[in-house]
């Protein structure tokens, strides 16, 4: 479906694709019906007829309010209070940077060196643990994660060949 078209205003010529889309038919929303006497009406729209209860506050809703998450429908005054479980419908605005806390902690800790014998093993668990999830809500990598592995992990075989030396320097005796 490839046709050469010629523009009408500069004469150029141009190759015009039309996709398969074009051709479906658009599904537009359902026109909501007028309510009836004696049928139920939404609650924002007593004119309209009402489609569904809300699943939190049971207020009737017109299909314009309807608002559907999985196999419930929630009026839009819950959604925006967040109320119940329609705090999900709520987009996450902040989140824990893990990463960022991960790599300051065994950083921080060389301030005053005795705490990162807690600090780095804490910062390893807490890297291991927090590596597979999702790191931000803009993208960010996980070189952050990588490089408190390293930080820790080499604060670790600090604490560790410290504490060799001193236990067998100690078992040693004086010679």
């Amino acid at each position: 479906m490839s046709e050469i078209a010629v523009c009408t205003t500069c004469g150029a010529s141009n190759r015009v694709k039309v996709f398969p889309a074009v051709l479906a038919s658009a599904h537009a929303p359902e026109r909501t019906e007028a309510a009836l006497d004696g049928e139920a009406a939404c609650f924002d729209h007593p004119a309209k007829r009402a489609v569904a209860a809300c699943h939190q506050c049971g207020r009737y809703v017109c299909q314009l309010c309807s608002v559907e998450f999985g196999d419930q429908t929630w009026c839009p005054s819950c959604v925006a209070a967040g109320a119940g479980k329609a705090r999900s419908a709520n987009r996450e605005t902040s989140m824990s940077l893990f990463d960022s806390t991960a790599l300051i902690l065994p950083l921080v800790s060389l301030l005053i060196y005795p705490l990162t014998i807690v600090a780095a093993p804490a910062s390893l668990v807490l890297s291991v643990m927090k590596w597979s999830q999702p790191l931000s809500l803009v993208r960010r990598n996980r070189w952050r994660f990588v490089a408190a592995i390293l930080v820790s992990l080499a604060e670790i075989a600090g604490w560790t060949l410290l504490i060799a030396y001193l236990v067998s320097g100690r078992s040693a005796g004086p010679r």
